[in-house]
């Protein structure tokens, strides 16, 4: 037996050493277990989320579902629920399902708008190019479609992007701002390091492809330019952020792929903005936390946006 296992299954003789040992051992197994129960939790998570987006029926009901001819491409758009619109954009790849957790829950007191992006889901883009721009204007014509003048918007990861941008570019269609996971720029002062080198591989892999003449799939085409997304935009700068009238809901997680410290300057630089960094928690705040970050954000559209200053700051 190595020395340190005899060490460790070492019984002393004496009974309060021996007391001491099992405190250590329980201290360890407290330490240690905790921690394989919360990685557990969260493969769980995550294969639940999974589940959930292969049996909801939101991004593919029939009943509600419409499509919208705006800027070259349709459109496709669910709405859900009746009051104050709230307009929700998912991220890079994905699409309306990936809210299968908010649309219900917000739908009981606003009007959900909930759509694929350019080039995701079923709004089918064939053209090369993809901007952050495109999509925000896109969002821009699909609001004006619906007869909606402003909304709620809440914005997640790329869709948190875009909903920046749809603020910048557009303040008159955004009331109130929440956005999760974003980033300004696309390099290692946003991004976590080892993330942005994951996704640099393929998408140098696909960038070396493309320049090949051998045939291309669509789905070829539509996966380099996700990851041309990723890895090649976006560009915010911070006198854009200071141009954003609309109190804004800025969130993270404190191990996302987005680093805390970026998402810390995008609050500093929007002039109504608050903060929340939630603990343990990686990109997907809205899915590992969704009850607490549902009513935190509900609360945050439902409560005026709070200057404080001077003495306000100490309570």
């Amino acid at each position: 037996m190595p020395v340190s296992l005899q060490r460790l299954f070492l019984v002393p003789r004496r009974p309060l050493q021996f007391l001491l040992v099992l405190l250590g051992w329980a201290t360890t197994l407290l330490h240690v277990f905790p921690a394989l129960a919360q990685a557990l939790t969260a493969k769980q998570q995550a294969a639940a989320y999974e589940q959930l987006q292969k049996t909801t029926t939101y991004g593919r009901d029939a009943k509600v579902g419409k499509y919208y001819t705006i800027r070259g491409f349709n459109m496709y758009c669910e709405v859900y629920g009746a009051g104050p619109p709230l307009l929700l954009i998912h991220g890079n790849g994905s699409s309306i399902n990936a809210f299968a957790k908010q649309i219900p829950f917000f739908a009981k007191s606003y009007k959900v708008i909930v759509a694929d992006s350019r080039a995701h889901g079923k709004s089918v883009n064939k053209i090369d190019s993809l901007s952050y721009e495109m999509m925000a204007d896109d969002y821009e014509a699909l609001l004006t479609a619906l007869h909606v003048d402003s909304a709620n918007v809440l914005g997640w990861s790329d869709g948190g992007i875009n909903g920046l941008l749809l603020a910048i570019r557009h303040p008159e269609k955004v009331k109130q701002l929440v956005v999760t996971g974003a980033n300004l720029q696309p390099d290692s002062t946003a991004i976590d390091p080892a993330v942005l080198k994951r996704v640099t591989k393929p998408h140098d892999m696909l960038a070396g492809w493309f320049k090949e003449s051998r045939p291309k799939t669509p789905r070829d085409s539509m996966v380099y330019k996700y990851f041309r997304l990723l890895i090649e935009q976006p560009h915010i700068s911070r006198s854009q952020l200071r141009r954003i009238a609309a109190p804004t809901l800025v969130i993270g997680g404190d191990h996302d792929v987005i680093r805390t410290r970026h998402t810390l300057l995008i609050a500093e630089n929007i002039p109504k903005s608050y903060l929340w960094i939630l603990p343990n928690s990686g990109h997907s705040t809205l899915i590992a936390y969704a009850e607490e970050f549902n009513q935190k954000v509900l609360q945050f559209l439902r409560t005026p946006y709070r200057t404080i200053v001077d003495r306000e700051r100490e309570f």
